[in-house]
């Protein structure tokens, strides 16, 4: 008894030892903890579809349930980061769910659906998972919730909603958590604030909202992971900015707007960075570009567009960043593709396009560990 006591403390002095170390190893779980999903908005079904990923091929498997029961007209959804709760922007409010971590199944939270502006058609959630904002088209401003770590509901605060410009359409916040950048469709250009880190209120930068130019419309706006770089599609291509670290200010790149296919309406870069990827929604295709880290510039791929189903609507990469996924809103399916970790380039997975709901709209992935 007396030895097993003593090897117990040894193994555990020795853990700490070896933590203590500068070079010190983080263990990763296995893969078989971990579950990687895919949603889907069907507009006209109000529903949600729920896939599972497969973490070698990419393919998508439809889980048992799906699909979920969403509110009236589903446009846009998110996930927190650690993939317990979906929040999906409705034509009138906001539902929220828990997400299973061991089968992806999604069930509404208690107070679901929550009270937002008019028209919400964008959600998103802070990287510390604190905060959830939706833009709200019909009535110009964003509504800022508190989430609730226990349980995933919402609680509007008190200084909500903010004003933006005019048709609020997307919304994204940078990987630091200190910016919220809002695009407005119809006033052309971007409203821009910094985040209160313990309350989640927004305060409009200097200078805000930022110009983007005739004929700018944006459907999609995203930053970059090194929170350097921000990106939105316009009526013929990519405009892309500069963020300014410690003031949030946007700064047009060099050779900004890049051309993209006919009728952009998403924009996505994968995790590393390296690649941004456009949804052209009149060309049935997927734009990919290489991504200069410098200077944020693009260059399209040699063989881009690839082709995509009919009327992309909405494109994202998967967590580990092998995987791309457009859903088409015309065909209504998903198309799911493999991506070159050295060019970006894309190739069609077998068994895609995978099977959606009517006028399927947005798409997201996460990782969930169990």
């Amino acid at each position: 008894m007396k030895r097993t006591y003593l090897i117990g403390i040894s193994l555990i002095l020795l853990v700490l030892s070896f933590s203590s170390c500068n070079n010190t190893v983080a263990l990763s779980p296995p893969p078989s903890l971990i579950s990687y999903y895919a949603y889907v908005t069907n507009y006209e079904d109000f529903t949600i579809s729920a896939y599972k990923i497969n973490a070698s091929s990419g393919a998508l498997t439809q889980i048992a349930g799906s699909p979920f029961a969403a509110g009236s007209a589903p446009y846009s959804i998110t996930v927190n980061p650690t993939g317990t709760f979906l929040y999906g922007a409705n034509f009138r409010n906001v539902s929220a769910y828990t997400i299973t971590a061991l089968s992806g199944a999604l069930t509404q939270i208690s107070g679901s659906p929550f009270t937002a502006g008019s028209f919400p058609c964008s959600v998103t959630v802070d990287p510390t998972g604190k905060f959830l904002y939706v833009a709200n088209r019909g009535s110009n401003n964003v509504s800022v919730y508190t989430i609730d770590a226990s349980n995933g509901a919402l609680t509007q605060i008190v200084d909500s909603p903010i004003a933006t410009g005019t048709g609020p359409d997307s919304m994204t916040v940078d990987p630091t958590g200190k910016f919220l950048y809002v695009a407005n469709w119809n006033s052309l250009n971007v409203s821009a604030y910094t985040i209160d880190a313990s309350t989640g209120a927004l305060t409009q930068i200097a200078g805000s909202p930022f110009a983007t130019g005739t004929n700018s419309n944006s459907n999609s706006i995203t930053v970059d992971p090194t929170g350097k770089f921000l990106y939105m599609d316009n009526c013929y291509g990519v405009s892309a900015y500069k963020i300014d670290a410690s003031t949030g200010v946007l700064t047009e790149i060099a050779g900004s707007p890049f051309a993209a296919g006919s009728g952009p309406y998403s924009v996505t870069v994968d995790p590393a960075g390296k690649f941004l990827y456009v949804a052209n929604h009149d060309s049935n295709d997927v734009s990919a570009y290489t991504i200069d880290a410098s200077t944020g510039a693009l260059t399209q791929l040699v063989n881009s567009p690839f082709a995509a189903g009919s009327s992309p609507f909405s494109v994202t990469v998967d967590p580990t960043g092998k995987f791309l996924y457009a859903v088409n809103s015309g065909s209504n399916n998903v198309s799911a593709y493999t991506i070159d970790a050295s060019t970006g380039a894309l190739t069609q997975i077998a068994g895609s396009p995978f099977a959606a709901g009517s006028d399927s709209y947005f798409v997201i992935t996460t990782k969930v560990m169990h």
